[in-house]
C-alpha cells in the first residue's frame, strides 16, 4: 500500500516533470499529472524533500542570454518568427513555474495543487500549439536565444508561497495580459495571422491562470492577516525595486479577480 501511495505522490511527480530535461518527456510527465489528478489519484499527504532550484529541467537549447543582450526584434518576417518563438519559451517556462508550486509548496490545501496541475496542463498545451506552428514555418524551439526572467524570479521567490503568489502570476504573468492584444494587432497585419487565434486561446486561458494566482494570495493574506496591498507593494519593494509599470489591461485584470482596491492602486502608478 506505501508503495502505491509512493507513486501517487504528487510533490514527487511534479518533481520528476519540472527536472525533466527533455521537452517532449516533461509534456508527457505533465499529462500523467494532470490524468492522475483529473482521476482523485493523486497524494498530497505523502511529502517530497524540497531543494532550491536555480536551473529546472530544459533541453540545451535556446541558449539563455541577458534581457539586455536579446536585439530588438524588427518588422521582418524573421522578426515575427522570433516574437512566436520567445512566446514559446514565456510558455515553457510556465509549465516549469506551476509545476514548481506544486512542488515546493507542501503544506496548501489540495486544491492549491490541483490548480497548478492544471495550470501546468494549460501551459504545455500551449506550448505545444506555438511550437508545432513554429515547426510548420520550418523552425523549431530552440533556434533562437531566449532570457530567463520567469525562472528568475521564480526561483527568487521559493522562500515563501506568499511571495511566489504575488510575484509570479499577478505580476509576470499578469503583464501577458497587458501586452497580449497589441502583440495580436501585430500579427493580423502580418503574414503570421494563425498567431491572432492561438493568443486568443492562450489570453483566455492566462486569464484564469492570474485568477488562481490571485485567490491564493488573497486567501494567504487573510490566514496571515496581512493587508494585501501594503504586503504586494513591500514585496514589489523588495523584488523589484520599482514601481509596476502600465499600461495596464484594466479589463482583463478585473476577469482576473483584481479587487476594486487593487484596480484603483494600479490606475495610480
Amino acid at each position: 500500500m506505501v508503495s502505491i501511495l509512493e507513486n501517487m505522490n504528487a510533490f514527487k511527480l511534479a518533481f520528476n516533470a519540472l527536472t525533466q530535461n527533455n521537452t517532449a518527456d516533461k509534456i508527457k510527465l505533465v499529462d500523467q499529472l494532470h490524468a492522475l489528478k483529473n482521476q482523485e489519484k493523486l497524494n498530497y499527504k505523502v511529502k517530497h524533500p524540497v531543494i532550491s532550484i536555480k536551473s529546472p529541467g530544459r533541453p540545451a537549447k535556446p541558449n539563455l542570454v541577458r534581457f539586455q543582450s536579446i536585439p530588438k526584434r524588427d518588422k521582418s518576417d524573421l522578426g515575427f518568427i522570433k516574437t512566436i518563438h520567445a512566446i514559446c519559451h514565456i510558455e515553457f517556462n510556465a509549465i516549469n513555474l506551476a509545476l514548481d508550486a506544486v512542488y515546493r509548496f507542501q503544506a496548501m490545501p489540495d486544491q492549491f495543487y490541483q490548480d497548478w496541475i492544471q495550470v501546468a496542463f494549460e501551459e504545455s498545451q500551449h506550448f505545444r500549439l506555438l511550437n508545432n506552428y513554429l515547426v510548420e514555418l520550418g523552425y523549431q524551439y530552440g533556434d533562437f536565444d531566449a532570457h530567463n526572467g520567469l525562472w528568475k524570479m521564480t526561483h527568487e521567490t521559493d522562500y515563501d508561497v506568499l511571495a511566489r503568489m504575488a510575484l509570479v502570476p499577478r505580476v509576470l504573468e499578469a503583464k501577458g495580459l497587458d501586452a497580449t492584444p497589441k502583440i495580436q494587432k501585430r500579427f493580423k497585419n502580418s503574414n503570421f495571422k494563425p498567431m491572432v487565434e492561438l493568443l486568443d486561446v492562450i489570453f483566455h486561458d492566462e486569464i484564469t491562470h492570474v485568477k488562481i494566482g490571485n485567490f491564493w494570495f488573497h486567501h494567504l493574506c487573510q490566514s496571515r492577516k496581512l493587508d494585501p496591498i501594503n504586503t504586494f507593494e513591500t514585496l514589489i519593494e523588495q523584488h523589484i525595486g520599482e514601481s509596476l509599470r502600465g499600461p495596464f489591461n484594466i479589463e482583463a485584470r478585473k476577469l482576473a479577480d483584481f479587487s476594486k482596491q487593487e484596480i484603483a492602486y494600479l490606475k495610480t502608478l
